[in-house]
């Protein structure tokens, strides 16, 4: 019986209930087209690449360092020379912000993705052996324990303390931020499992001989692909505002790496004399990239519900009411 054949197993089709064709390609053209209906959601894409892009540009971009000090230009406000001012060690505030998703996204995308991909594997077992054998079952509760122990704790706690034992840097940055994320990707997975082991066509697989490897990489895994990207999403947006807090009580990124974080840190002291720039813009680039990753995981989660994603938009509503449709 080959693998080849999705129905060899007792598999289902793939069906695009988008509309527009079938296929991947069929698929993004009708995500897309329904971005494009949805300006708000939209939004929240342009600004992620937006920063993304900027972070990788802005060594190539004619700016002053971000990490050596002029003397001189000690907290300077904001200027044609210094659009966002400088702060209290004479470094330019505008390099810096623009330096600083290079390690803040970093740390979030790549301590999200570790942490769901392993996270989610294990729940993935966890639900598919949940009350099976005398092993498996067992195996699966011990997993679940684990996560509720580990879920027991505050995040930001937890997560300080990693960084504490593991030492300060962005390697143990990504690997506290994404421990403390595992819990939420096991359960997230091992519900979805749970949902969809007894289905029909994952019975009819199994009785065909499938495994439990095969079980998952067909059904399982496919079937939760939406709310694991948008809790990935969601997720990427508490990790980098983690990575900021961390950076804040000086447990996180060592100056003077351009962090907005510890940007924040460094200029708050100086709001109460009056000098607000070198906190509030880093502040502002930090609270508008946590919005647009928000944006990204809403409409990842409208996306997957057939209803919320036929809903008709607020510009298709005034276009009925004011009779032009």
């Amino acid at each position: 019986m080959s693998e080849a054949n999705p129905a060899a197993f007792g598999g289902q089709p793939i069906v695009n209930d988008a509309g527009g064709g079938s296929g991947p390609a069929a698929g993004i053209r009708d995500f897309l087209a329904y971005l494009r209906r949805r300006p708000g959601y939209l939004a929240g894409y342009i600004i992620v690449i937006a920063m993304a892009i900027l972070g990788l540009v802005a060594p190539l971009l004619p700016l002053h360092s971000p990490v050596d000090a002029d003397a001189g230009a000690y907290l300077l406000p904001p200027s044609w020379r210094h659009p966002m001012g400088t702060d209290s060690a004479g470094l330019d505030i505008f390099s810096r912000v623009l330096h600083a998703p290079r390690i803040d996204l970093t740390i979030a995308l790549v301590s999200t993705f570790w942490a769901a991909c392993l996270g989610g594997a294990i729940g993935a077992f966890a639900g598919l052996w949940d009350g099976a054998g005398r092993i498996k079952g067992p195996v699966a509760m011990l997993l679940l324990r684990a996560s509720e122990i580990i879920q027991a704790f505050p995040v930001f706690a937890l997560a300080l303390v990693l960084v504490a034992v593991l030492g300060q840097g962005v390697m143990s940055i990504v690997i506290a931020i994404g421990l403390v994320n595992i819990p939420l990707y096991l359960r997230l997975m091992r519900g979805e499992a749970l949902r969809i082991r007894d289905q029909g066509y994952l019975e009819a697989a199994r009785i065909a001989g499938a495994n439990d490897l095969y079980l998952l990489s067909r059904h399982v895994v496919p079937n939760a692909a939406a709310p694991m990207l948008a809790q990935m999403s969601i997720n990427t947006a508490t990790a980098v505002l983690l990575a900021a807090g961390l950076s804040f009580i000086g447990a996180g990124v060592r100056a003077p790496t351009p962090e907005w974080g510890s940007m924040i840190a460094m200029g708050f002291q100086n709001v109460v004399t009056g000098q607000w720039w070198p906190s509030i813009f880093p502040g502002l680039a930090l609270a508008l990239t946590v919005f647009g990753l928000g944006r990204i995981g809403v409409s990842i989660i409208t996306w997957s519900n057939p209803r919320e994603r036929s809903r008709p938009s607020r510009r298709a509503w005034k276009a009925f009411a004011g009779g032009s449709v």
